[in-house]
């Protein structure tokens, strides 16, 4: 069976854990959590990066950071995982969702203005697949409103927007490392902070609500409670563990990279006779190869689609289920416009295995039995 997904492994992160664990050190905040940090700071140009216990905290973070209350709304796609609603929902807000673009399945930026109203404090972006939002559009509109830009950026690490990191342009940028993604530590994300004056605030967020970091780097004698916060700090063999990947990023992307061109090279033929979509990336937008997808016709030929290619040994999966069709999603938040993409687009998408050190001959393989399938149609 070829795996939609292997976690990533490189060959330094059990080398890492041992010597965290031979340190004596595996609680949060120790050198290898400090290697990550630097690491992200310096290849993404972030004032500040603290390591979370996932993407989902580090989103929860933003909406502490940006002061979400009762009341208050916050635009964002619906199509996209749950932690991107509920990390504001917690804190009381509406979701106002927003049609997506059929070609990239991100927030359509035309729509956004629309649905903003006194209420709207922020608007929280999901580059999907790796393929950067339009930012300058986006960042343009947040700046007439005075909003607060969070950049979902779980699947983006990498990934530039006119040569500018993902997760950067933004107020707010959030990296997962779950082992799905193709940098991970098994659970664990990523806050960026673009603006240095918020992370001090961060800091105290992210470690209960104290100024227990302040303590530890000797600015204070003591430490105390100063603020809301919960424990988002992940331990250190988990930092560990992704200290090794991000020391190879290249390496890893590389190798994602050569799968999702051959792909795209392989299945051409049946974009062009207009029996499939194929994935559409923007000139100006650097992209990291964290999925491949097709476009089937409609829900009933991706049904058939997935069961031919698991019979065949191949496992291909759909993607998020639109959140504004949800009882939550229903409850918690309101889609703003016409629902012209977003329903129709995610019913179609389904994705080809993609993983670190795929095999040419398995990606030849997976391409054999698309191709196979829509033989017949």
């Amino acid at each position: 069976m070829i795996s939609f997904n292997v976690p990533p492994y490189v060959g330094g992160e059990l080398e890492n854990i041992n010597c965290a664990v031979s340190d004596r050190r595996i609680s949060g905040d120790g050198e290898f959590t400090r290697k990550c940090h630097r690491w992200l700071e310096e290849n993404t140009g972030a004032s500040k990066a603290l390591l979370t216990t996932s993407c989902t905290h580090a989103l929860e973070m933003t909406a502490l950071l940006a002061n979400i209350h009762p009341g208050d709304e916050v635009i964002m796609p619906s199509f996209t995982f749950v932690s991107t609603a509920n990390a504001f929902v917690l804190r009381g807000a509406k979701i106002v969702f927003v049609d997506i673009r059929p070609d990239t399945m991100n927030i359509d930026e035309s729509l956004i203005e629309d649905a903003i109203t006194e209420k709207t404090k922020a608007i929280v972006l999901v580059h999907y697949a790796g393929v950067a939002c339009e930012m300058d559009i986006i960042m343009a509109i947040a700046g007439r409103h005075d909003l607060i830009v969070v950049e979902d950026a779980a699947q983006a690490i990498t990934s530039t927007y006119k040569g500018k990191p993902l997760g950067t342009i933004g107020d707010y940028g959030c990296y997962s490392f779950h082992e799905t993604k193709n940098i991970s530590m098994g659970e664990g994300g990523a806050l960026l902070i673009r603006d240095a004056q918020y992370t001090e605030r961060a800091e105290i967020i992210r470690e209960k609500g104290t100024n227990r970091s302040k303590f530890f780097r000797g600015e204070v004698d003591k430490y105390t409670w100063v603020d809301i916060g919960s424990s988002y700090l992940p331990s250190e063999i988990n930092a560990a563990y992704l200290y090794a990947q991000l020391e190879r990023v290249n390496q890893i992307e590389e190798s994602r990279i050569s799968s999702w061109n051959n792909y795209y090279a392989r299945l051409q033929s049946l974009a062009e006779e207009g029996k499939i979509g194929l994935p559409i990336v923007p000139e100006y937008c650097h992209h990291n190869a964290h999925i491949f997808f097709i476009k089937t016709r409609d829900i009933q030929e991706r049904t058939e689609f997935i069961r031919f290619m698991r019979q065949n040994e191949v496992g291909c999966v759909f993607h998020y289920i639109p959140l504004h069709s949800s009882p939550a999603g229903q409850n918690f938040g309101r889609f703003s416009g016409e629902d012209r993409y977003t329903t129709k687009e995610s019913e179609r998408l389904v994705r080809l295995p993609m993983f670190y050190g795929m095999t040419i001959e398995d990606n030849n393989y997976v391409c054999d039995k698309v191709l196979e399938f829509y033989s017949f149609r």
